[in-house]
């Protein structure tokens, strides 16, 4: 029975390169998929893309394919990746540069387009947004995106027309690994329970490092051997859907039915009706089986009909955030932060009171991640950071709150140090469903 294998080459957009180098040149891979985009980076890049239409795509795409590309083409591994994120055409012109300076001569570059409903989204104004509950039309700011998750079709196409490398925009995590078996196995669109078994491959894949024990080790209960040298998981599957999970022989971290457990719940709202592009996903009856060490046999994913409406994430420009952070250590630490905060709180109240939607008062080692005032801790550290942070209208109100910070210096409690401000203009993002069948992927063929 025909088999591939198809490594996971990145679970988030920022992440480490070694790993996927090591499966291109250790993993007797046919496929490798790069997962680098997200709901917040898809907004980066849109931000990136205003201000310059040649942008847009993963900030680390160049990085990347310097290292990834040729090695690909020397171990005729394909690539697969969404790292177009706002400008997939951009981020295959990119690629076509990088080959063509390392000579990789009749490589074929496509970029997968047809995620974009910017230019459609105004019929969409009565449309609950999921976050708020209220129309798309009440979005408190201006829309300067709307992407679609689009399935596989797109990137099935593009391998269809001889691609080695699909660059993608917004398209559901599955769907890069995935697309791969539908391609060689000639896997219908409409068989619900091989893209069943597709999706949880893709699943398992789609965060990287997590599925090899990344995010699971908790030292003392789940201790993890090899963290700093952690390996990314690779999948070997038929064409009847049945596959195993596993790694590089000497990687650091395991593959193991825990580590394969957590990832597959991991955003999962209802594994009996986990909803894709592409299927409605059951992993009701999943199985994990260890058939030898790091390696595990995946059993029991189906599916069902897909829906007839598209997930969309739809960016506004929504308002600035502002924040200044300052350390106090030693002795008395805690109580000199508290009479930082109490001083910061007393300047925004003389200076800006009423220009501020949120703010948020923290002691980073106390009580940041609690969001409580009172929270009680047993032990005085022997350092805390000060942070403040908080959501204005406009820039210039935004700043106040890092130079009120960055003021403790020189008029605030002793020993401050390192301070620290910055304001962003944020771009949020809503959701909202779409109908299928205003989206169209196309497919476009570079070649070097």
């Amino acid at each position: 029975m025909k088999s591939i294998r198809v490594g996971s080459g990145a679970g988030y957009a920022g992440d480490r390169l070694e790993p996927s180098l090591e499966l291109i040149e250790k993993g007797n891979l046919d496929y490798i998929s790069y997962e680098c985009l997200a709901e917040r980076t898809i907004a980066i890049g849109q931000d990136a893309k205003l201000k310059d239409p040649n942008k847009g795509y993963n900030s680390l795409l160049e990085h990347r394919m310097e290292q990834a590309l040729p090695l690909c083409w020397k171990h005729k591994v394909k690539l697969i990746t969404n790292m177009g994120s706002a400008n997939p055409e951009a981020g295959a012109k990119k690629c076509v540069e990088i080959a063509k300076k390392h000579g990789l001569d009749g490589m074929k570059i496509a970029c997968v387009t047809g995620d974009d409903l910017l230019p459609v989204i105004d019929k969409y104004g009565d449309t609950e947004v999921w976050e708020t509950h209220e129309p798309l039309s009440k979005l408190p700011g201006k829309i300067v995106s709307a992407n679609a998750y689009m399935g596989a079709e797109g990137i099935v196409k593009a391998l269809e027309q001889g691609a080695d490398v699909v660059i993608t925009g917004r398209v559901s995590d599955p769907a890069i690994f995935m697309a791969p078996a539908i391609y060689e196995f000639g896997w219908s669109m409409e068989d619900w329970d091989k893209l069943g078994k597709g999706t949880m491959m893709g699943h398992l894949l789609e965060c990287g490092g997590q599925a090899t024990g990344g995010y699971y080790a908790d030292p003392g209960k789940k201790d993890v051997q090899g963290m700093g040298h952690l390996g990314f998981p690779l999948i070997e599957i038929s064409e009847d859907g049945s596959f195993f999970i596993t790694k590089v022989e000497g990687s650091g971290g395991e593959v193991t039915p825990s580590t394969c457990s957590e990832q597959i719940v991991y955003e999962i709202h209802d594994p009996e009706n986990y909803l894709t592009p592409d299927v409605v996903a059951d992993f009701k009856e999943v199985k994990f089986t260890q058939t030898a060490k790091d390696v595990v046999k995946v059993e029991g994913a189906t599916g069902r009909p897909r829906t007839e409406t598209f997930k969309c994430s739809v960016g506004y420009q929504d308002c600035f955030i502002g924040e200044g952070e300052i350390s106090y250590g030693g002795p008395g630490c805690v109580g000199r932060a508290r009479l930082a905060l109490d001083i910061v709180k007393e300047r925004l109240e003389l200076v800006a009171k009423g220009k501020f939607e949120e703010l948020k008062f923290d002691i980073i080692g106390c009580n940041s991640l609690f969001w409580g005032p009172d929270y009680h801790y047993n032990e005085e550290p022997s350092e805390v950071r000060v942070r403040v942070a908080g959501r204005a209208s406009s820039k210039a109100d935004a700043d106040i709150i890092g130079n009120e910070v960055e003021a403790l210096y020189t008029n605030g409690p002793a020993a401050g140090s390192g301070a620290f401000k910055r304001t962003r203009e944020i771009v949020s993002m809503a959701s909202i469903l779409v109908s299928r069948y205003d989206v169209t992927p196309e497919v476009k063929i570079l070649t070097v």
